[in-house]
């Protein structure tokens, strides 16, 4: 569970930063394909690194299923969430045009 909230949480905050770094809320295939990967990328590193160097730690790949659990819903809520504050901006920029 501590995997799952941790990307989760680390993958709402990399669509904010991209939000905010775009200043537009254009919906992006390419931005959730490299979160998605980045955040595999980190995962997979934490668990090699536990299998190489830890003899106190072992690596479980359940723990990187956990990881990409959390990264998969963060996602979802982002596209949730982003489709809803895309047509409200659509709707009020269309207001201010009549």
């Amino acid at each position: 569970m501590v995997h799952l909230g941790f990307f989760f949480v680390l993958t709402i905050l990399l669509f904010y930063g991209k939000i905010k770094s775009q200043s537009t809320y254009d919906f992006s295939i390419s931005t959730i394909f490299k979160i998605i990967l980045f955040t595999f990328i980190i995962g997979s590193s934490i668990e090699l690194i536990q299998l190489k160097f830890f003899d106190y730690r072992s690596a479980e790949w359940w723990d990187l299923g956990s990881d990409m659990l959390g990264v998969f819903m963060g996602v979802f809520s982002y596209i949730l969430l982003h489709r809803k504050n895309y047509n409200e901006k659509k709707k009020i920029d269309r207001e201010k045009k009549v």
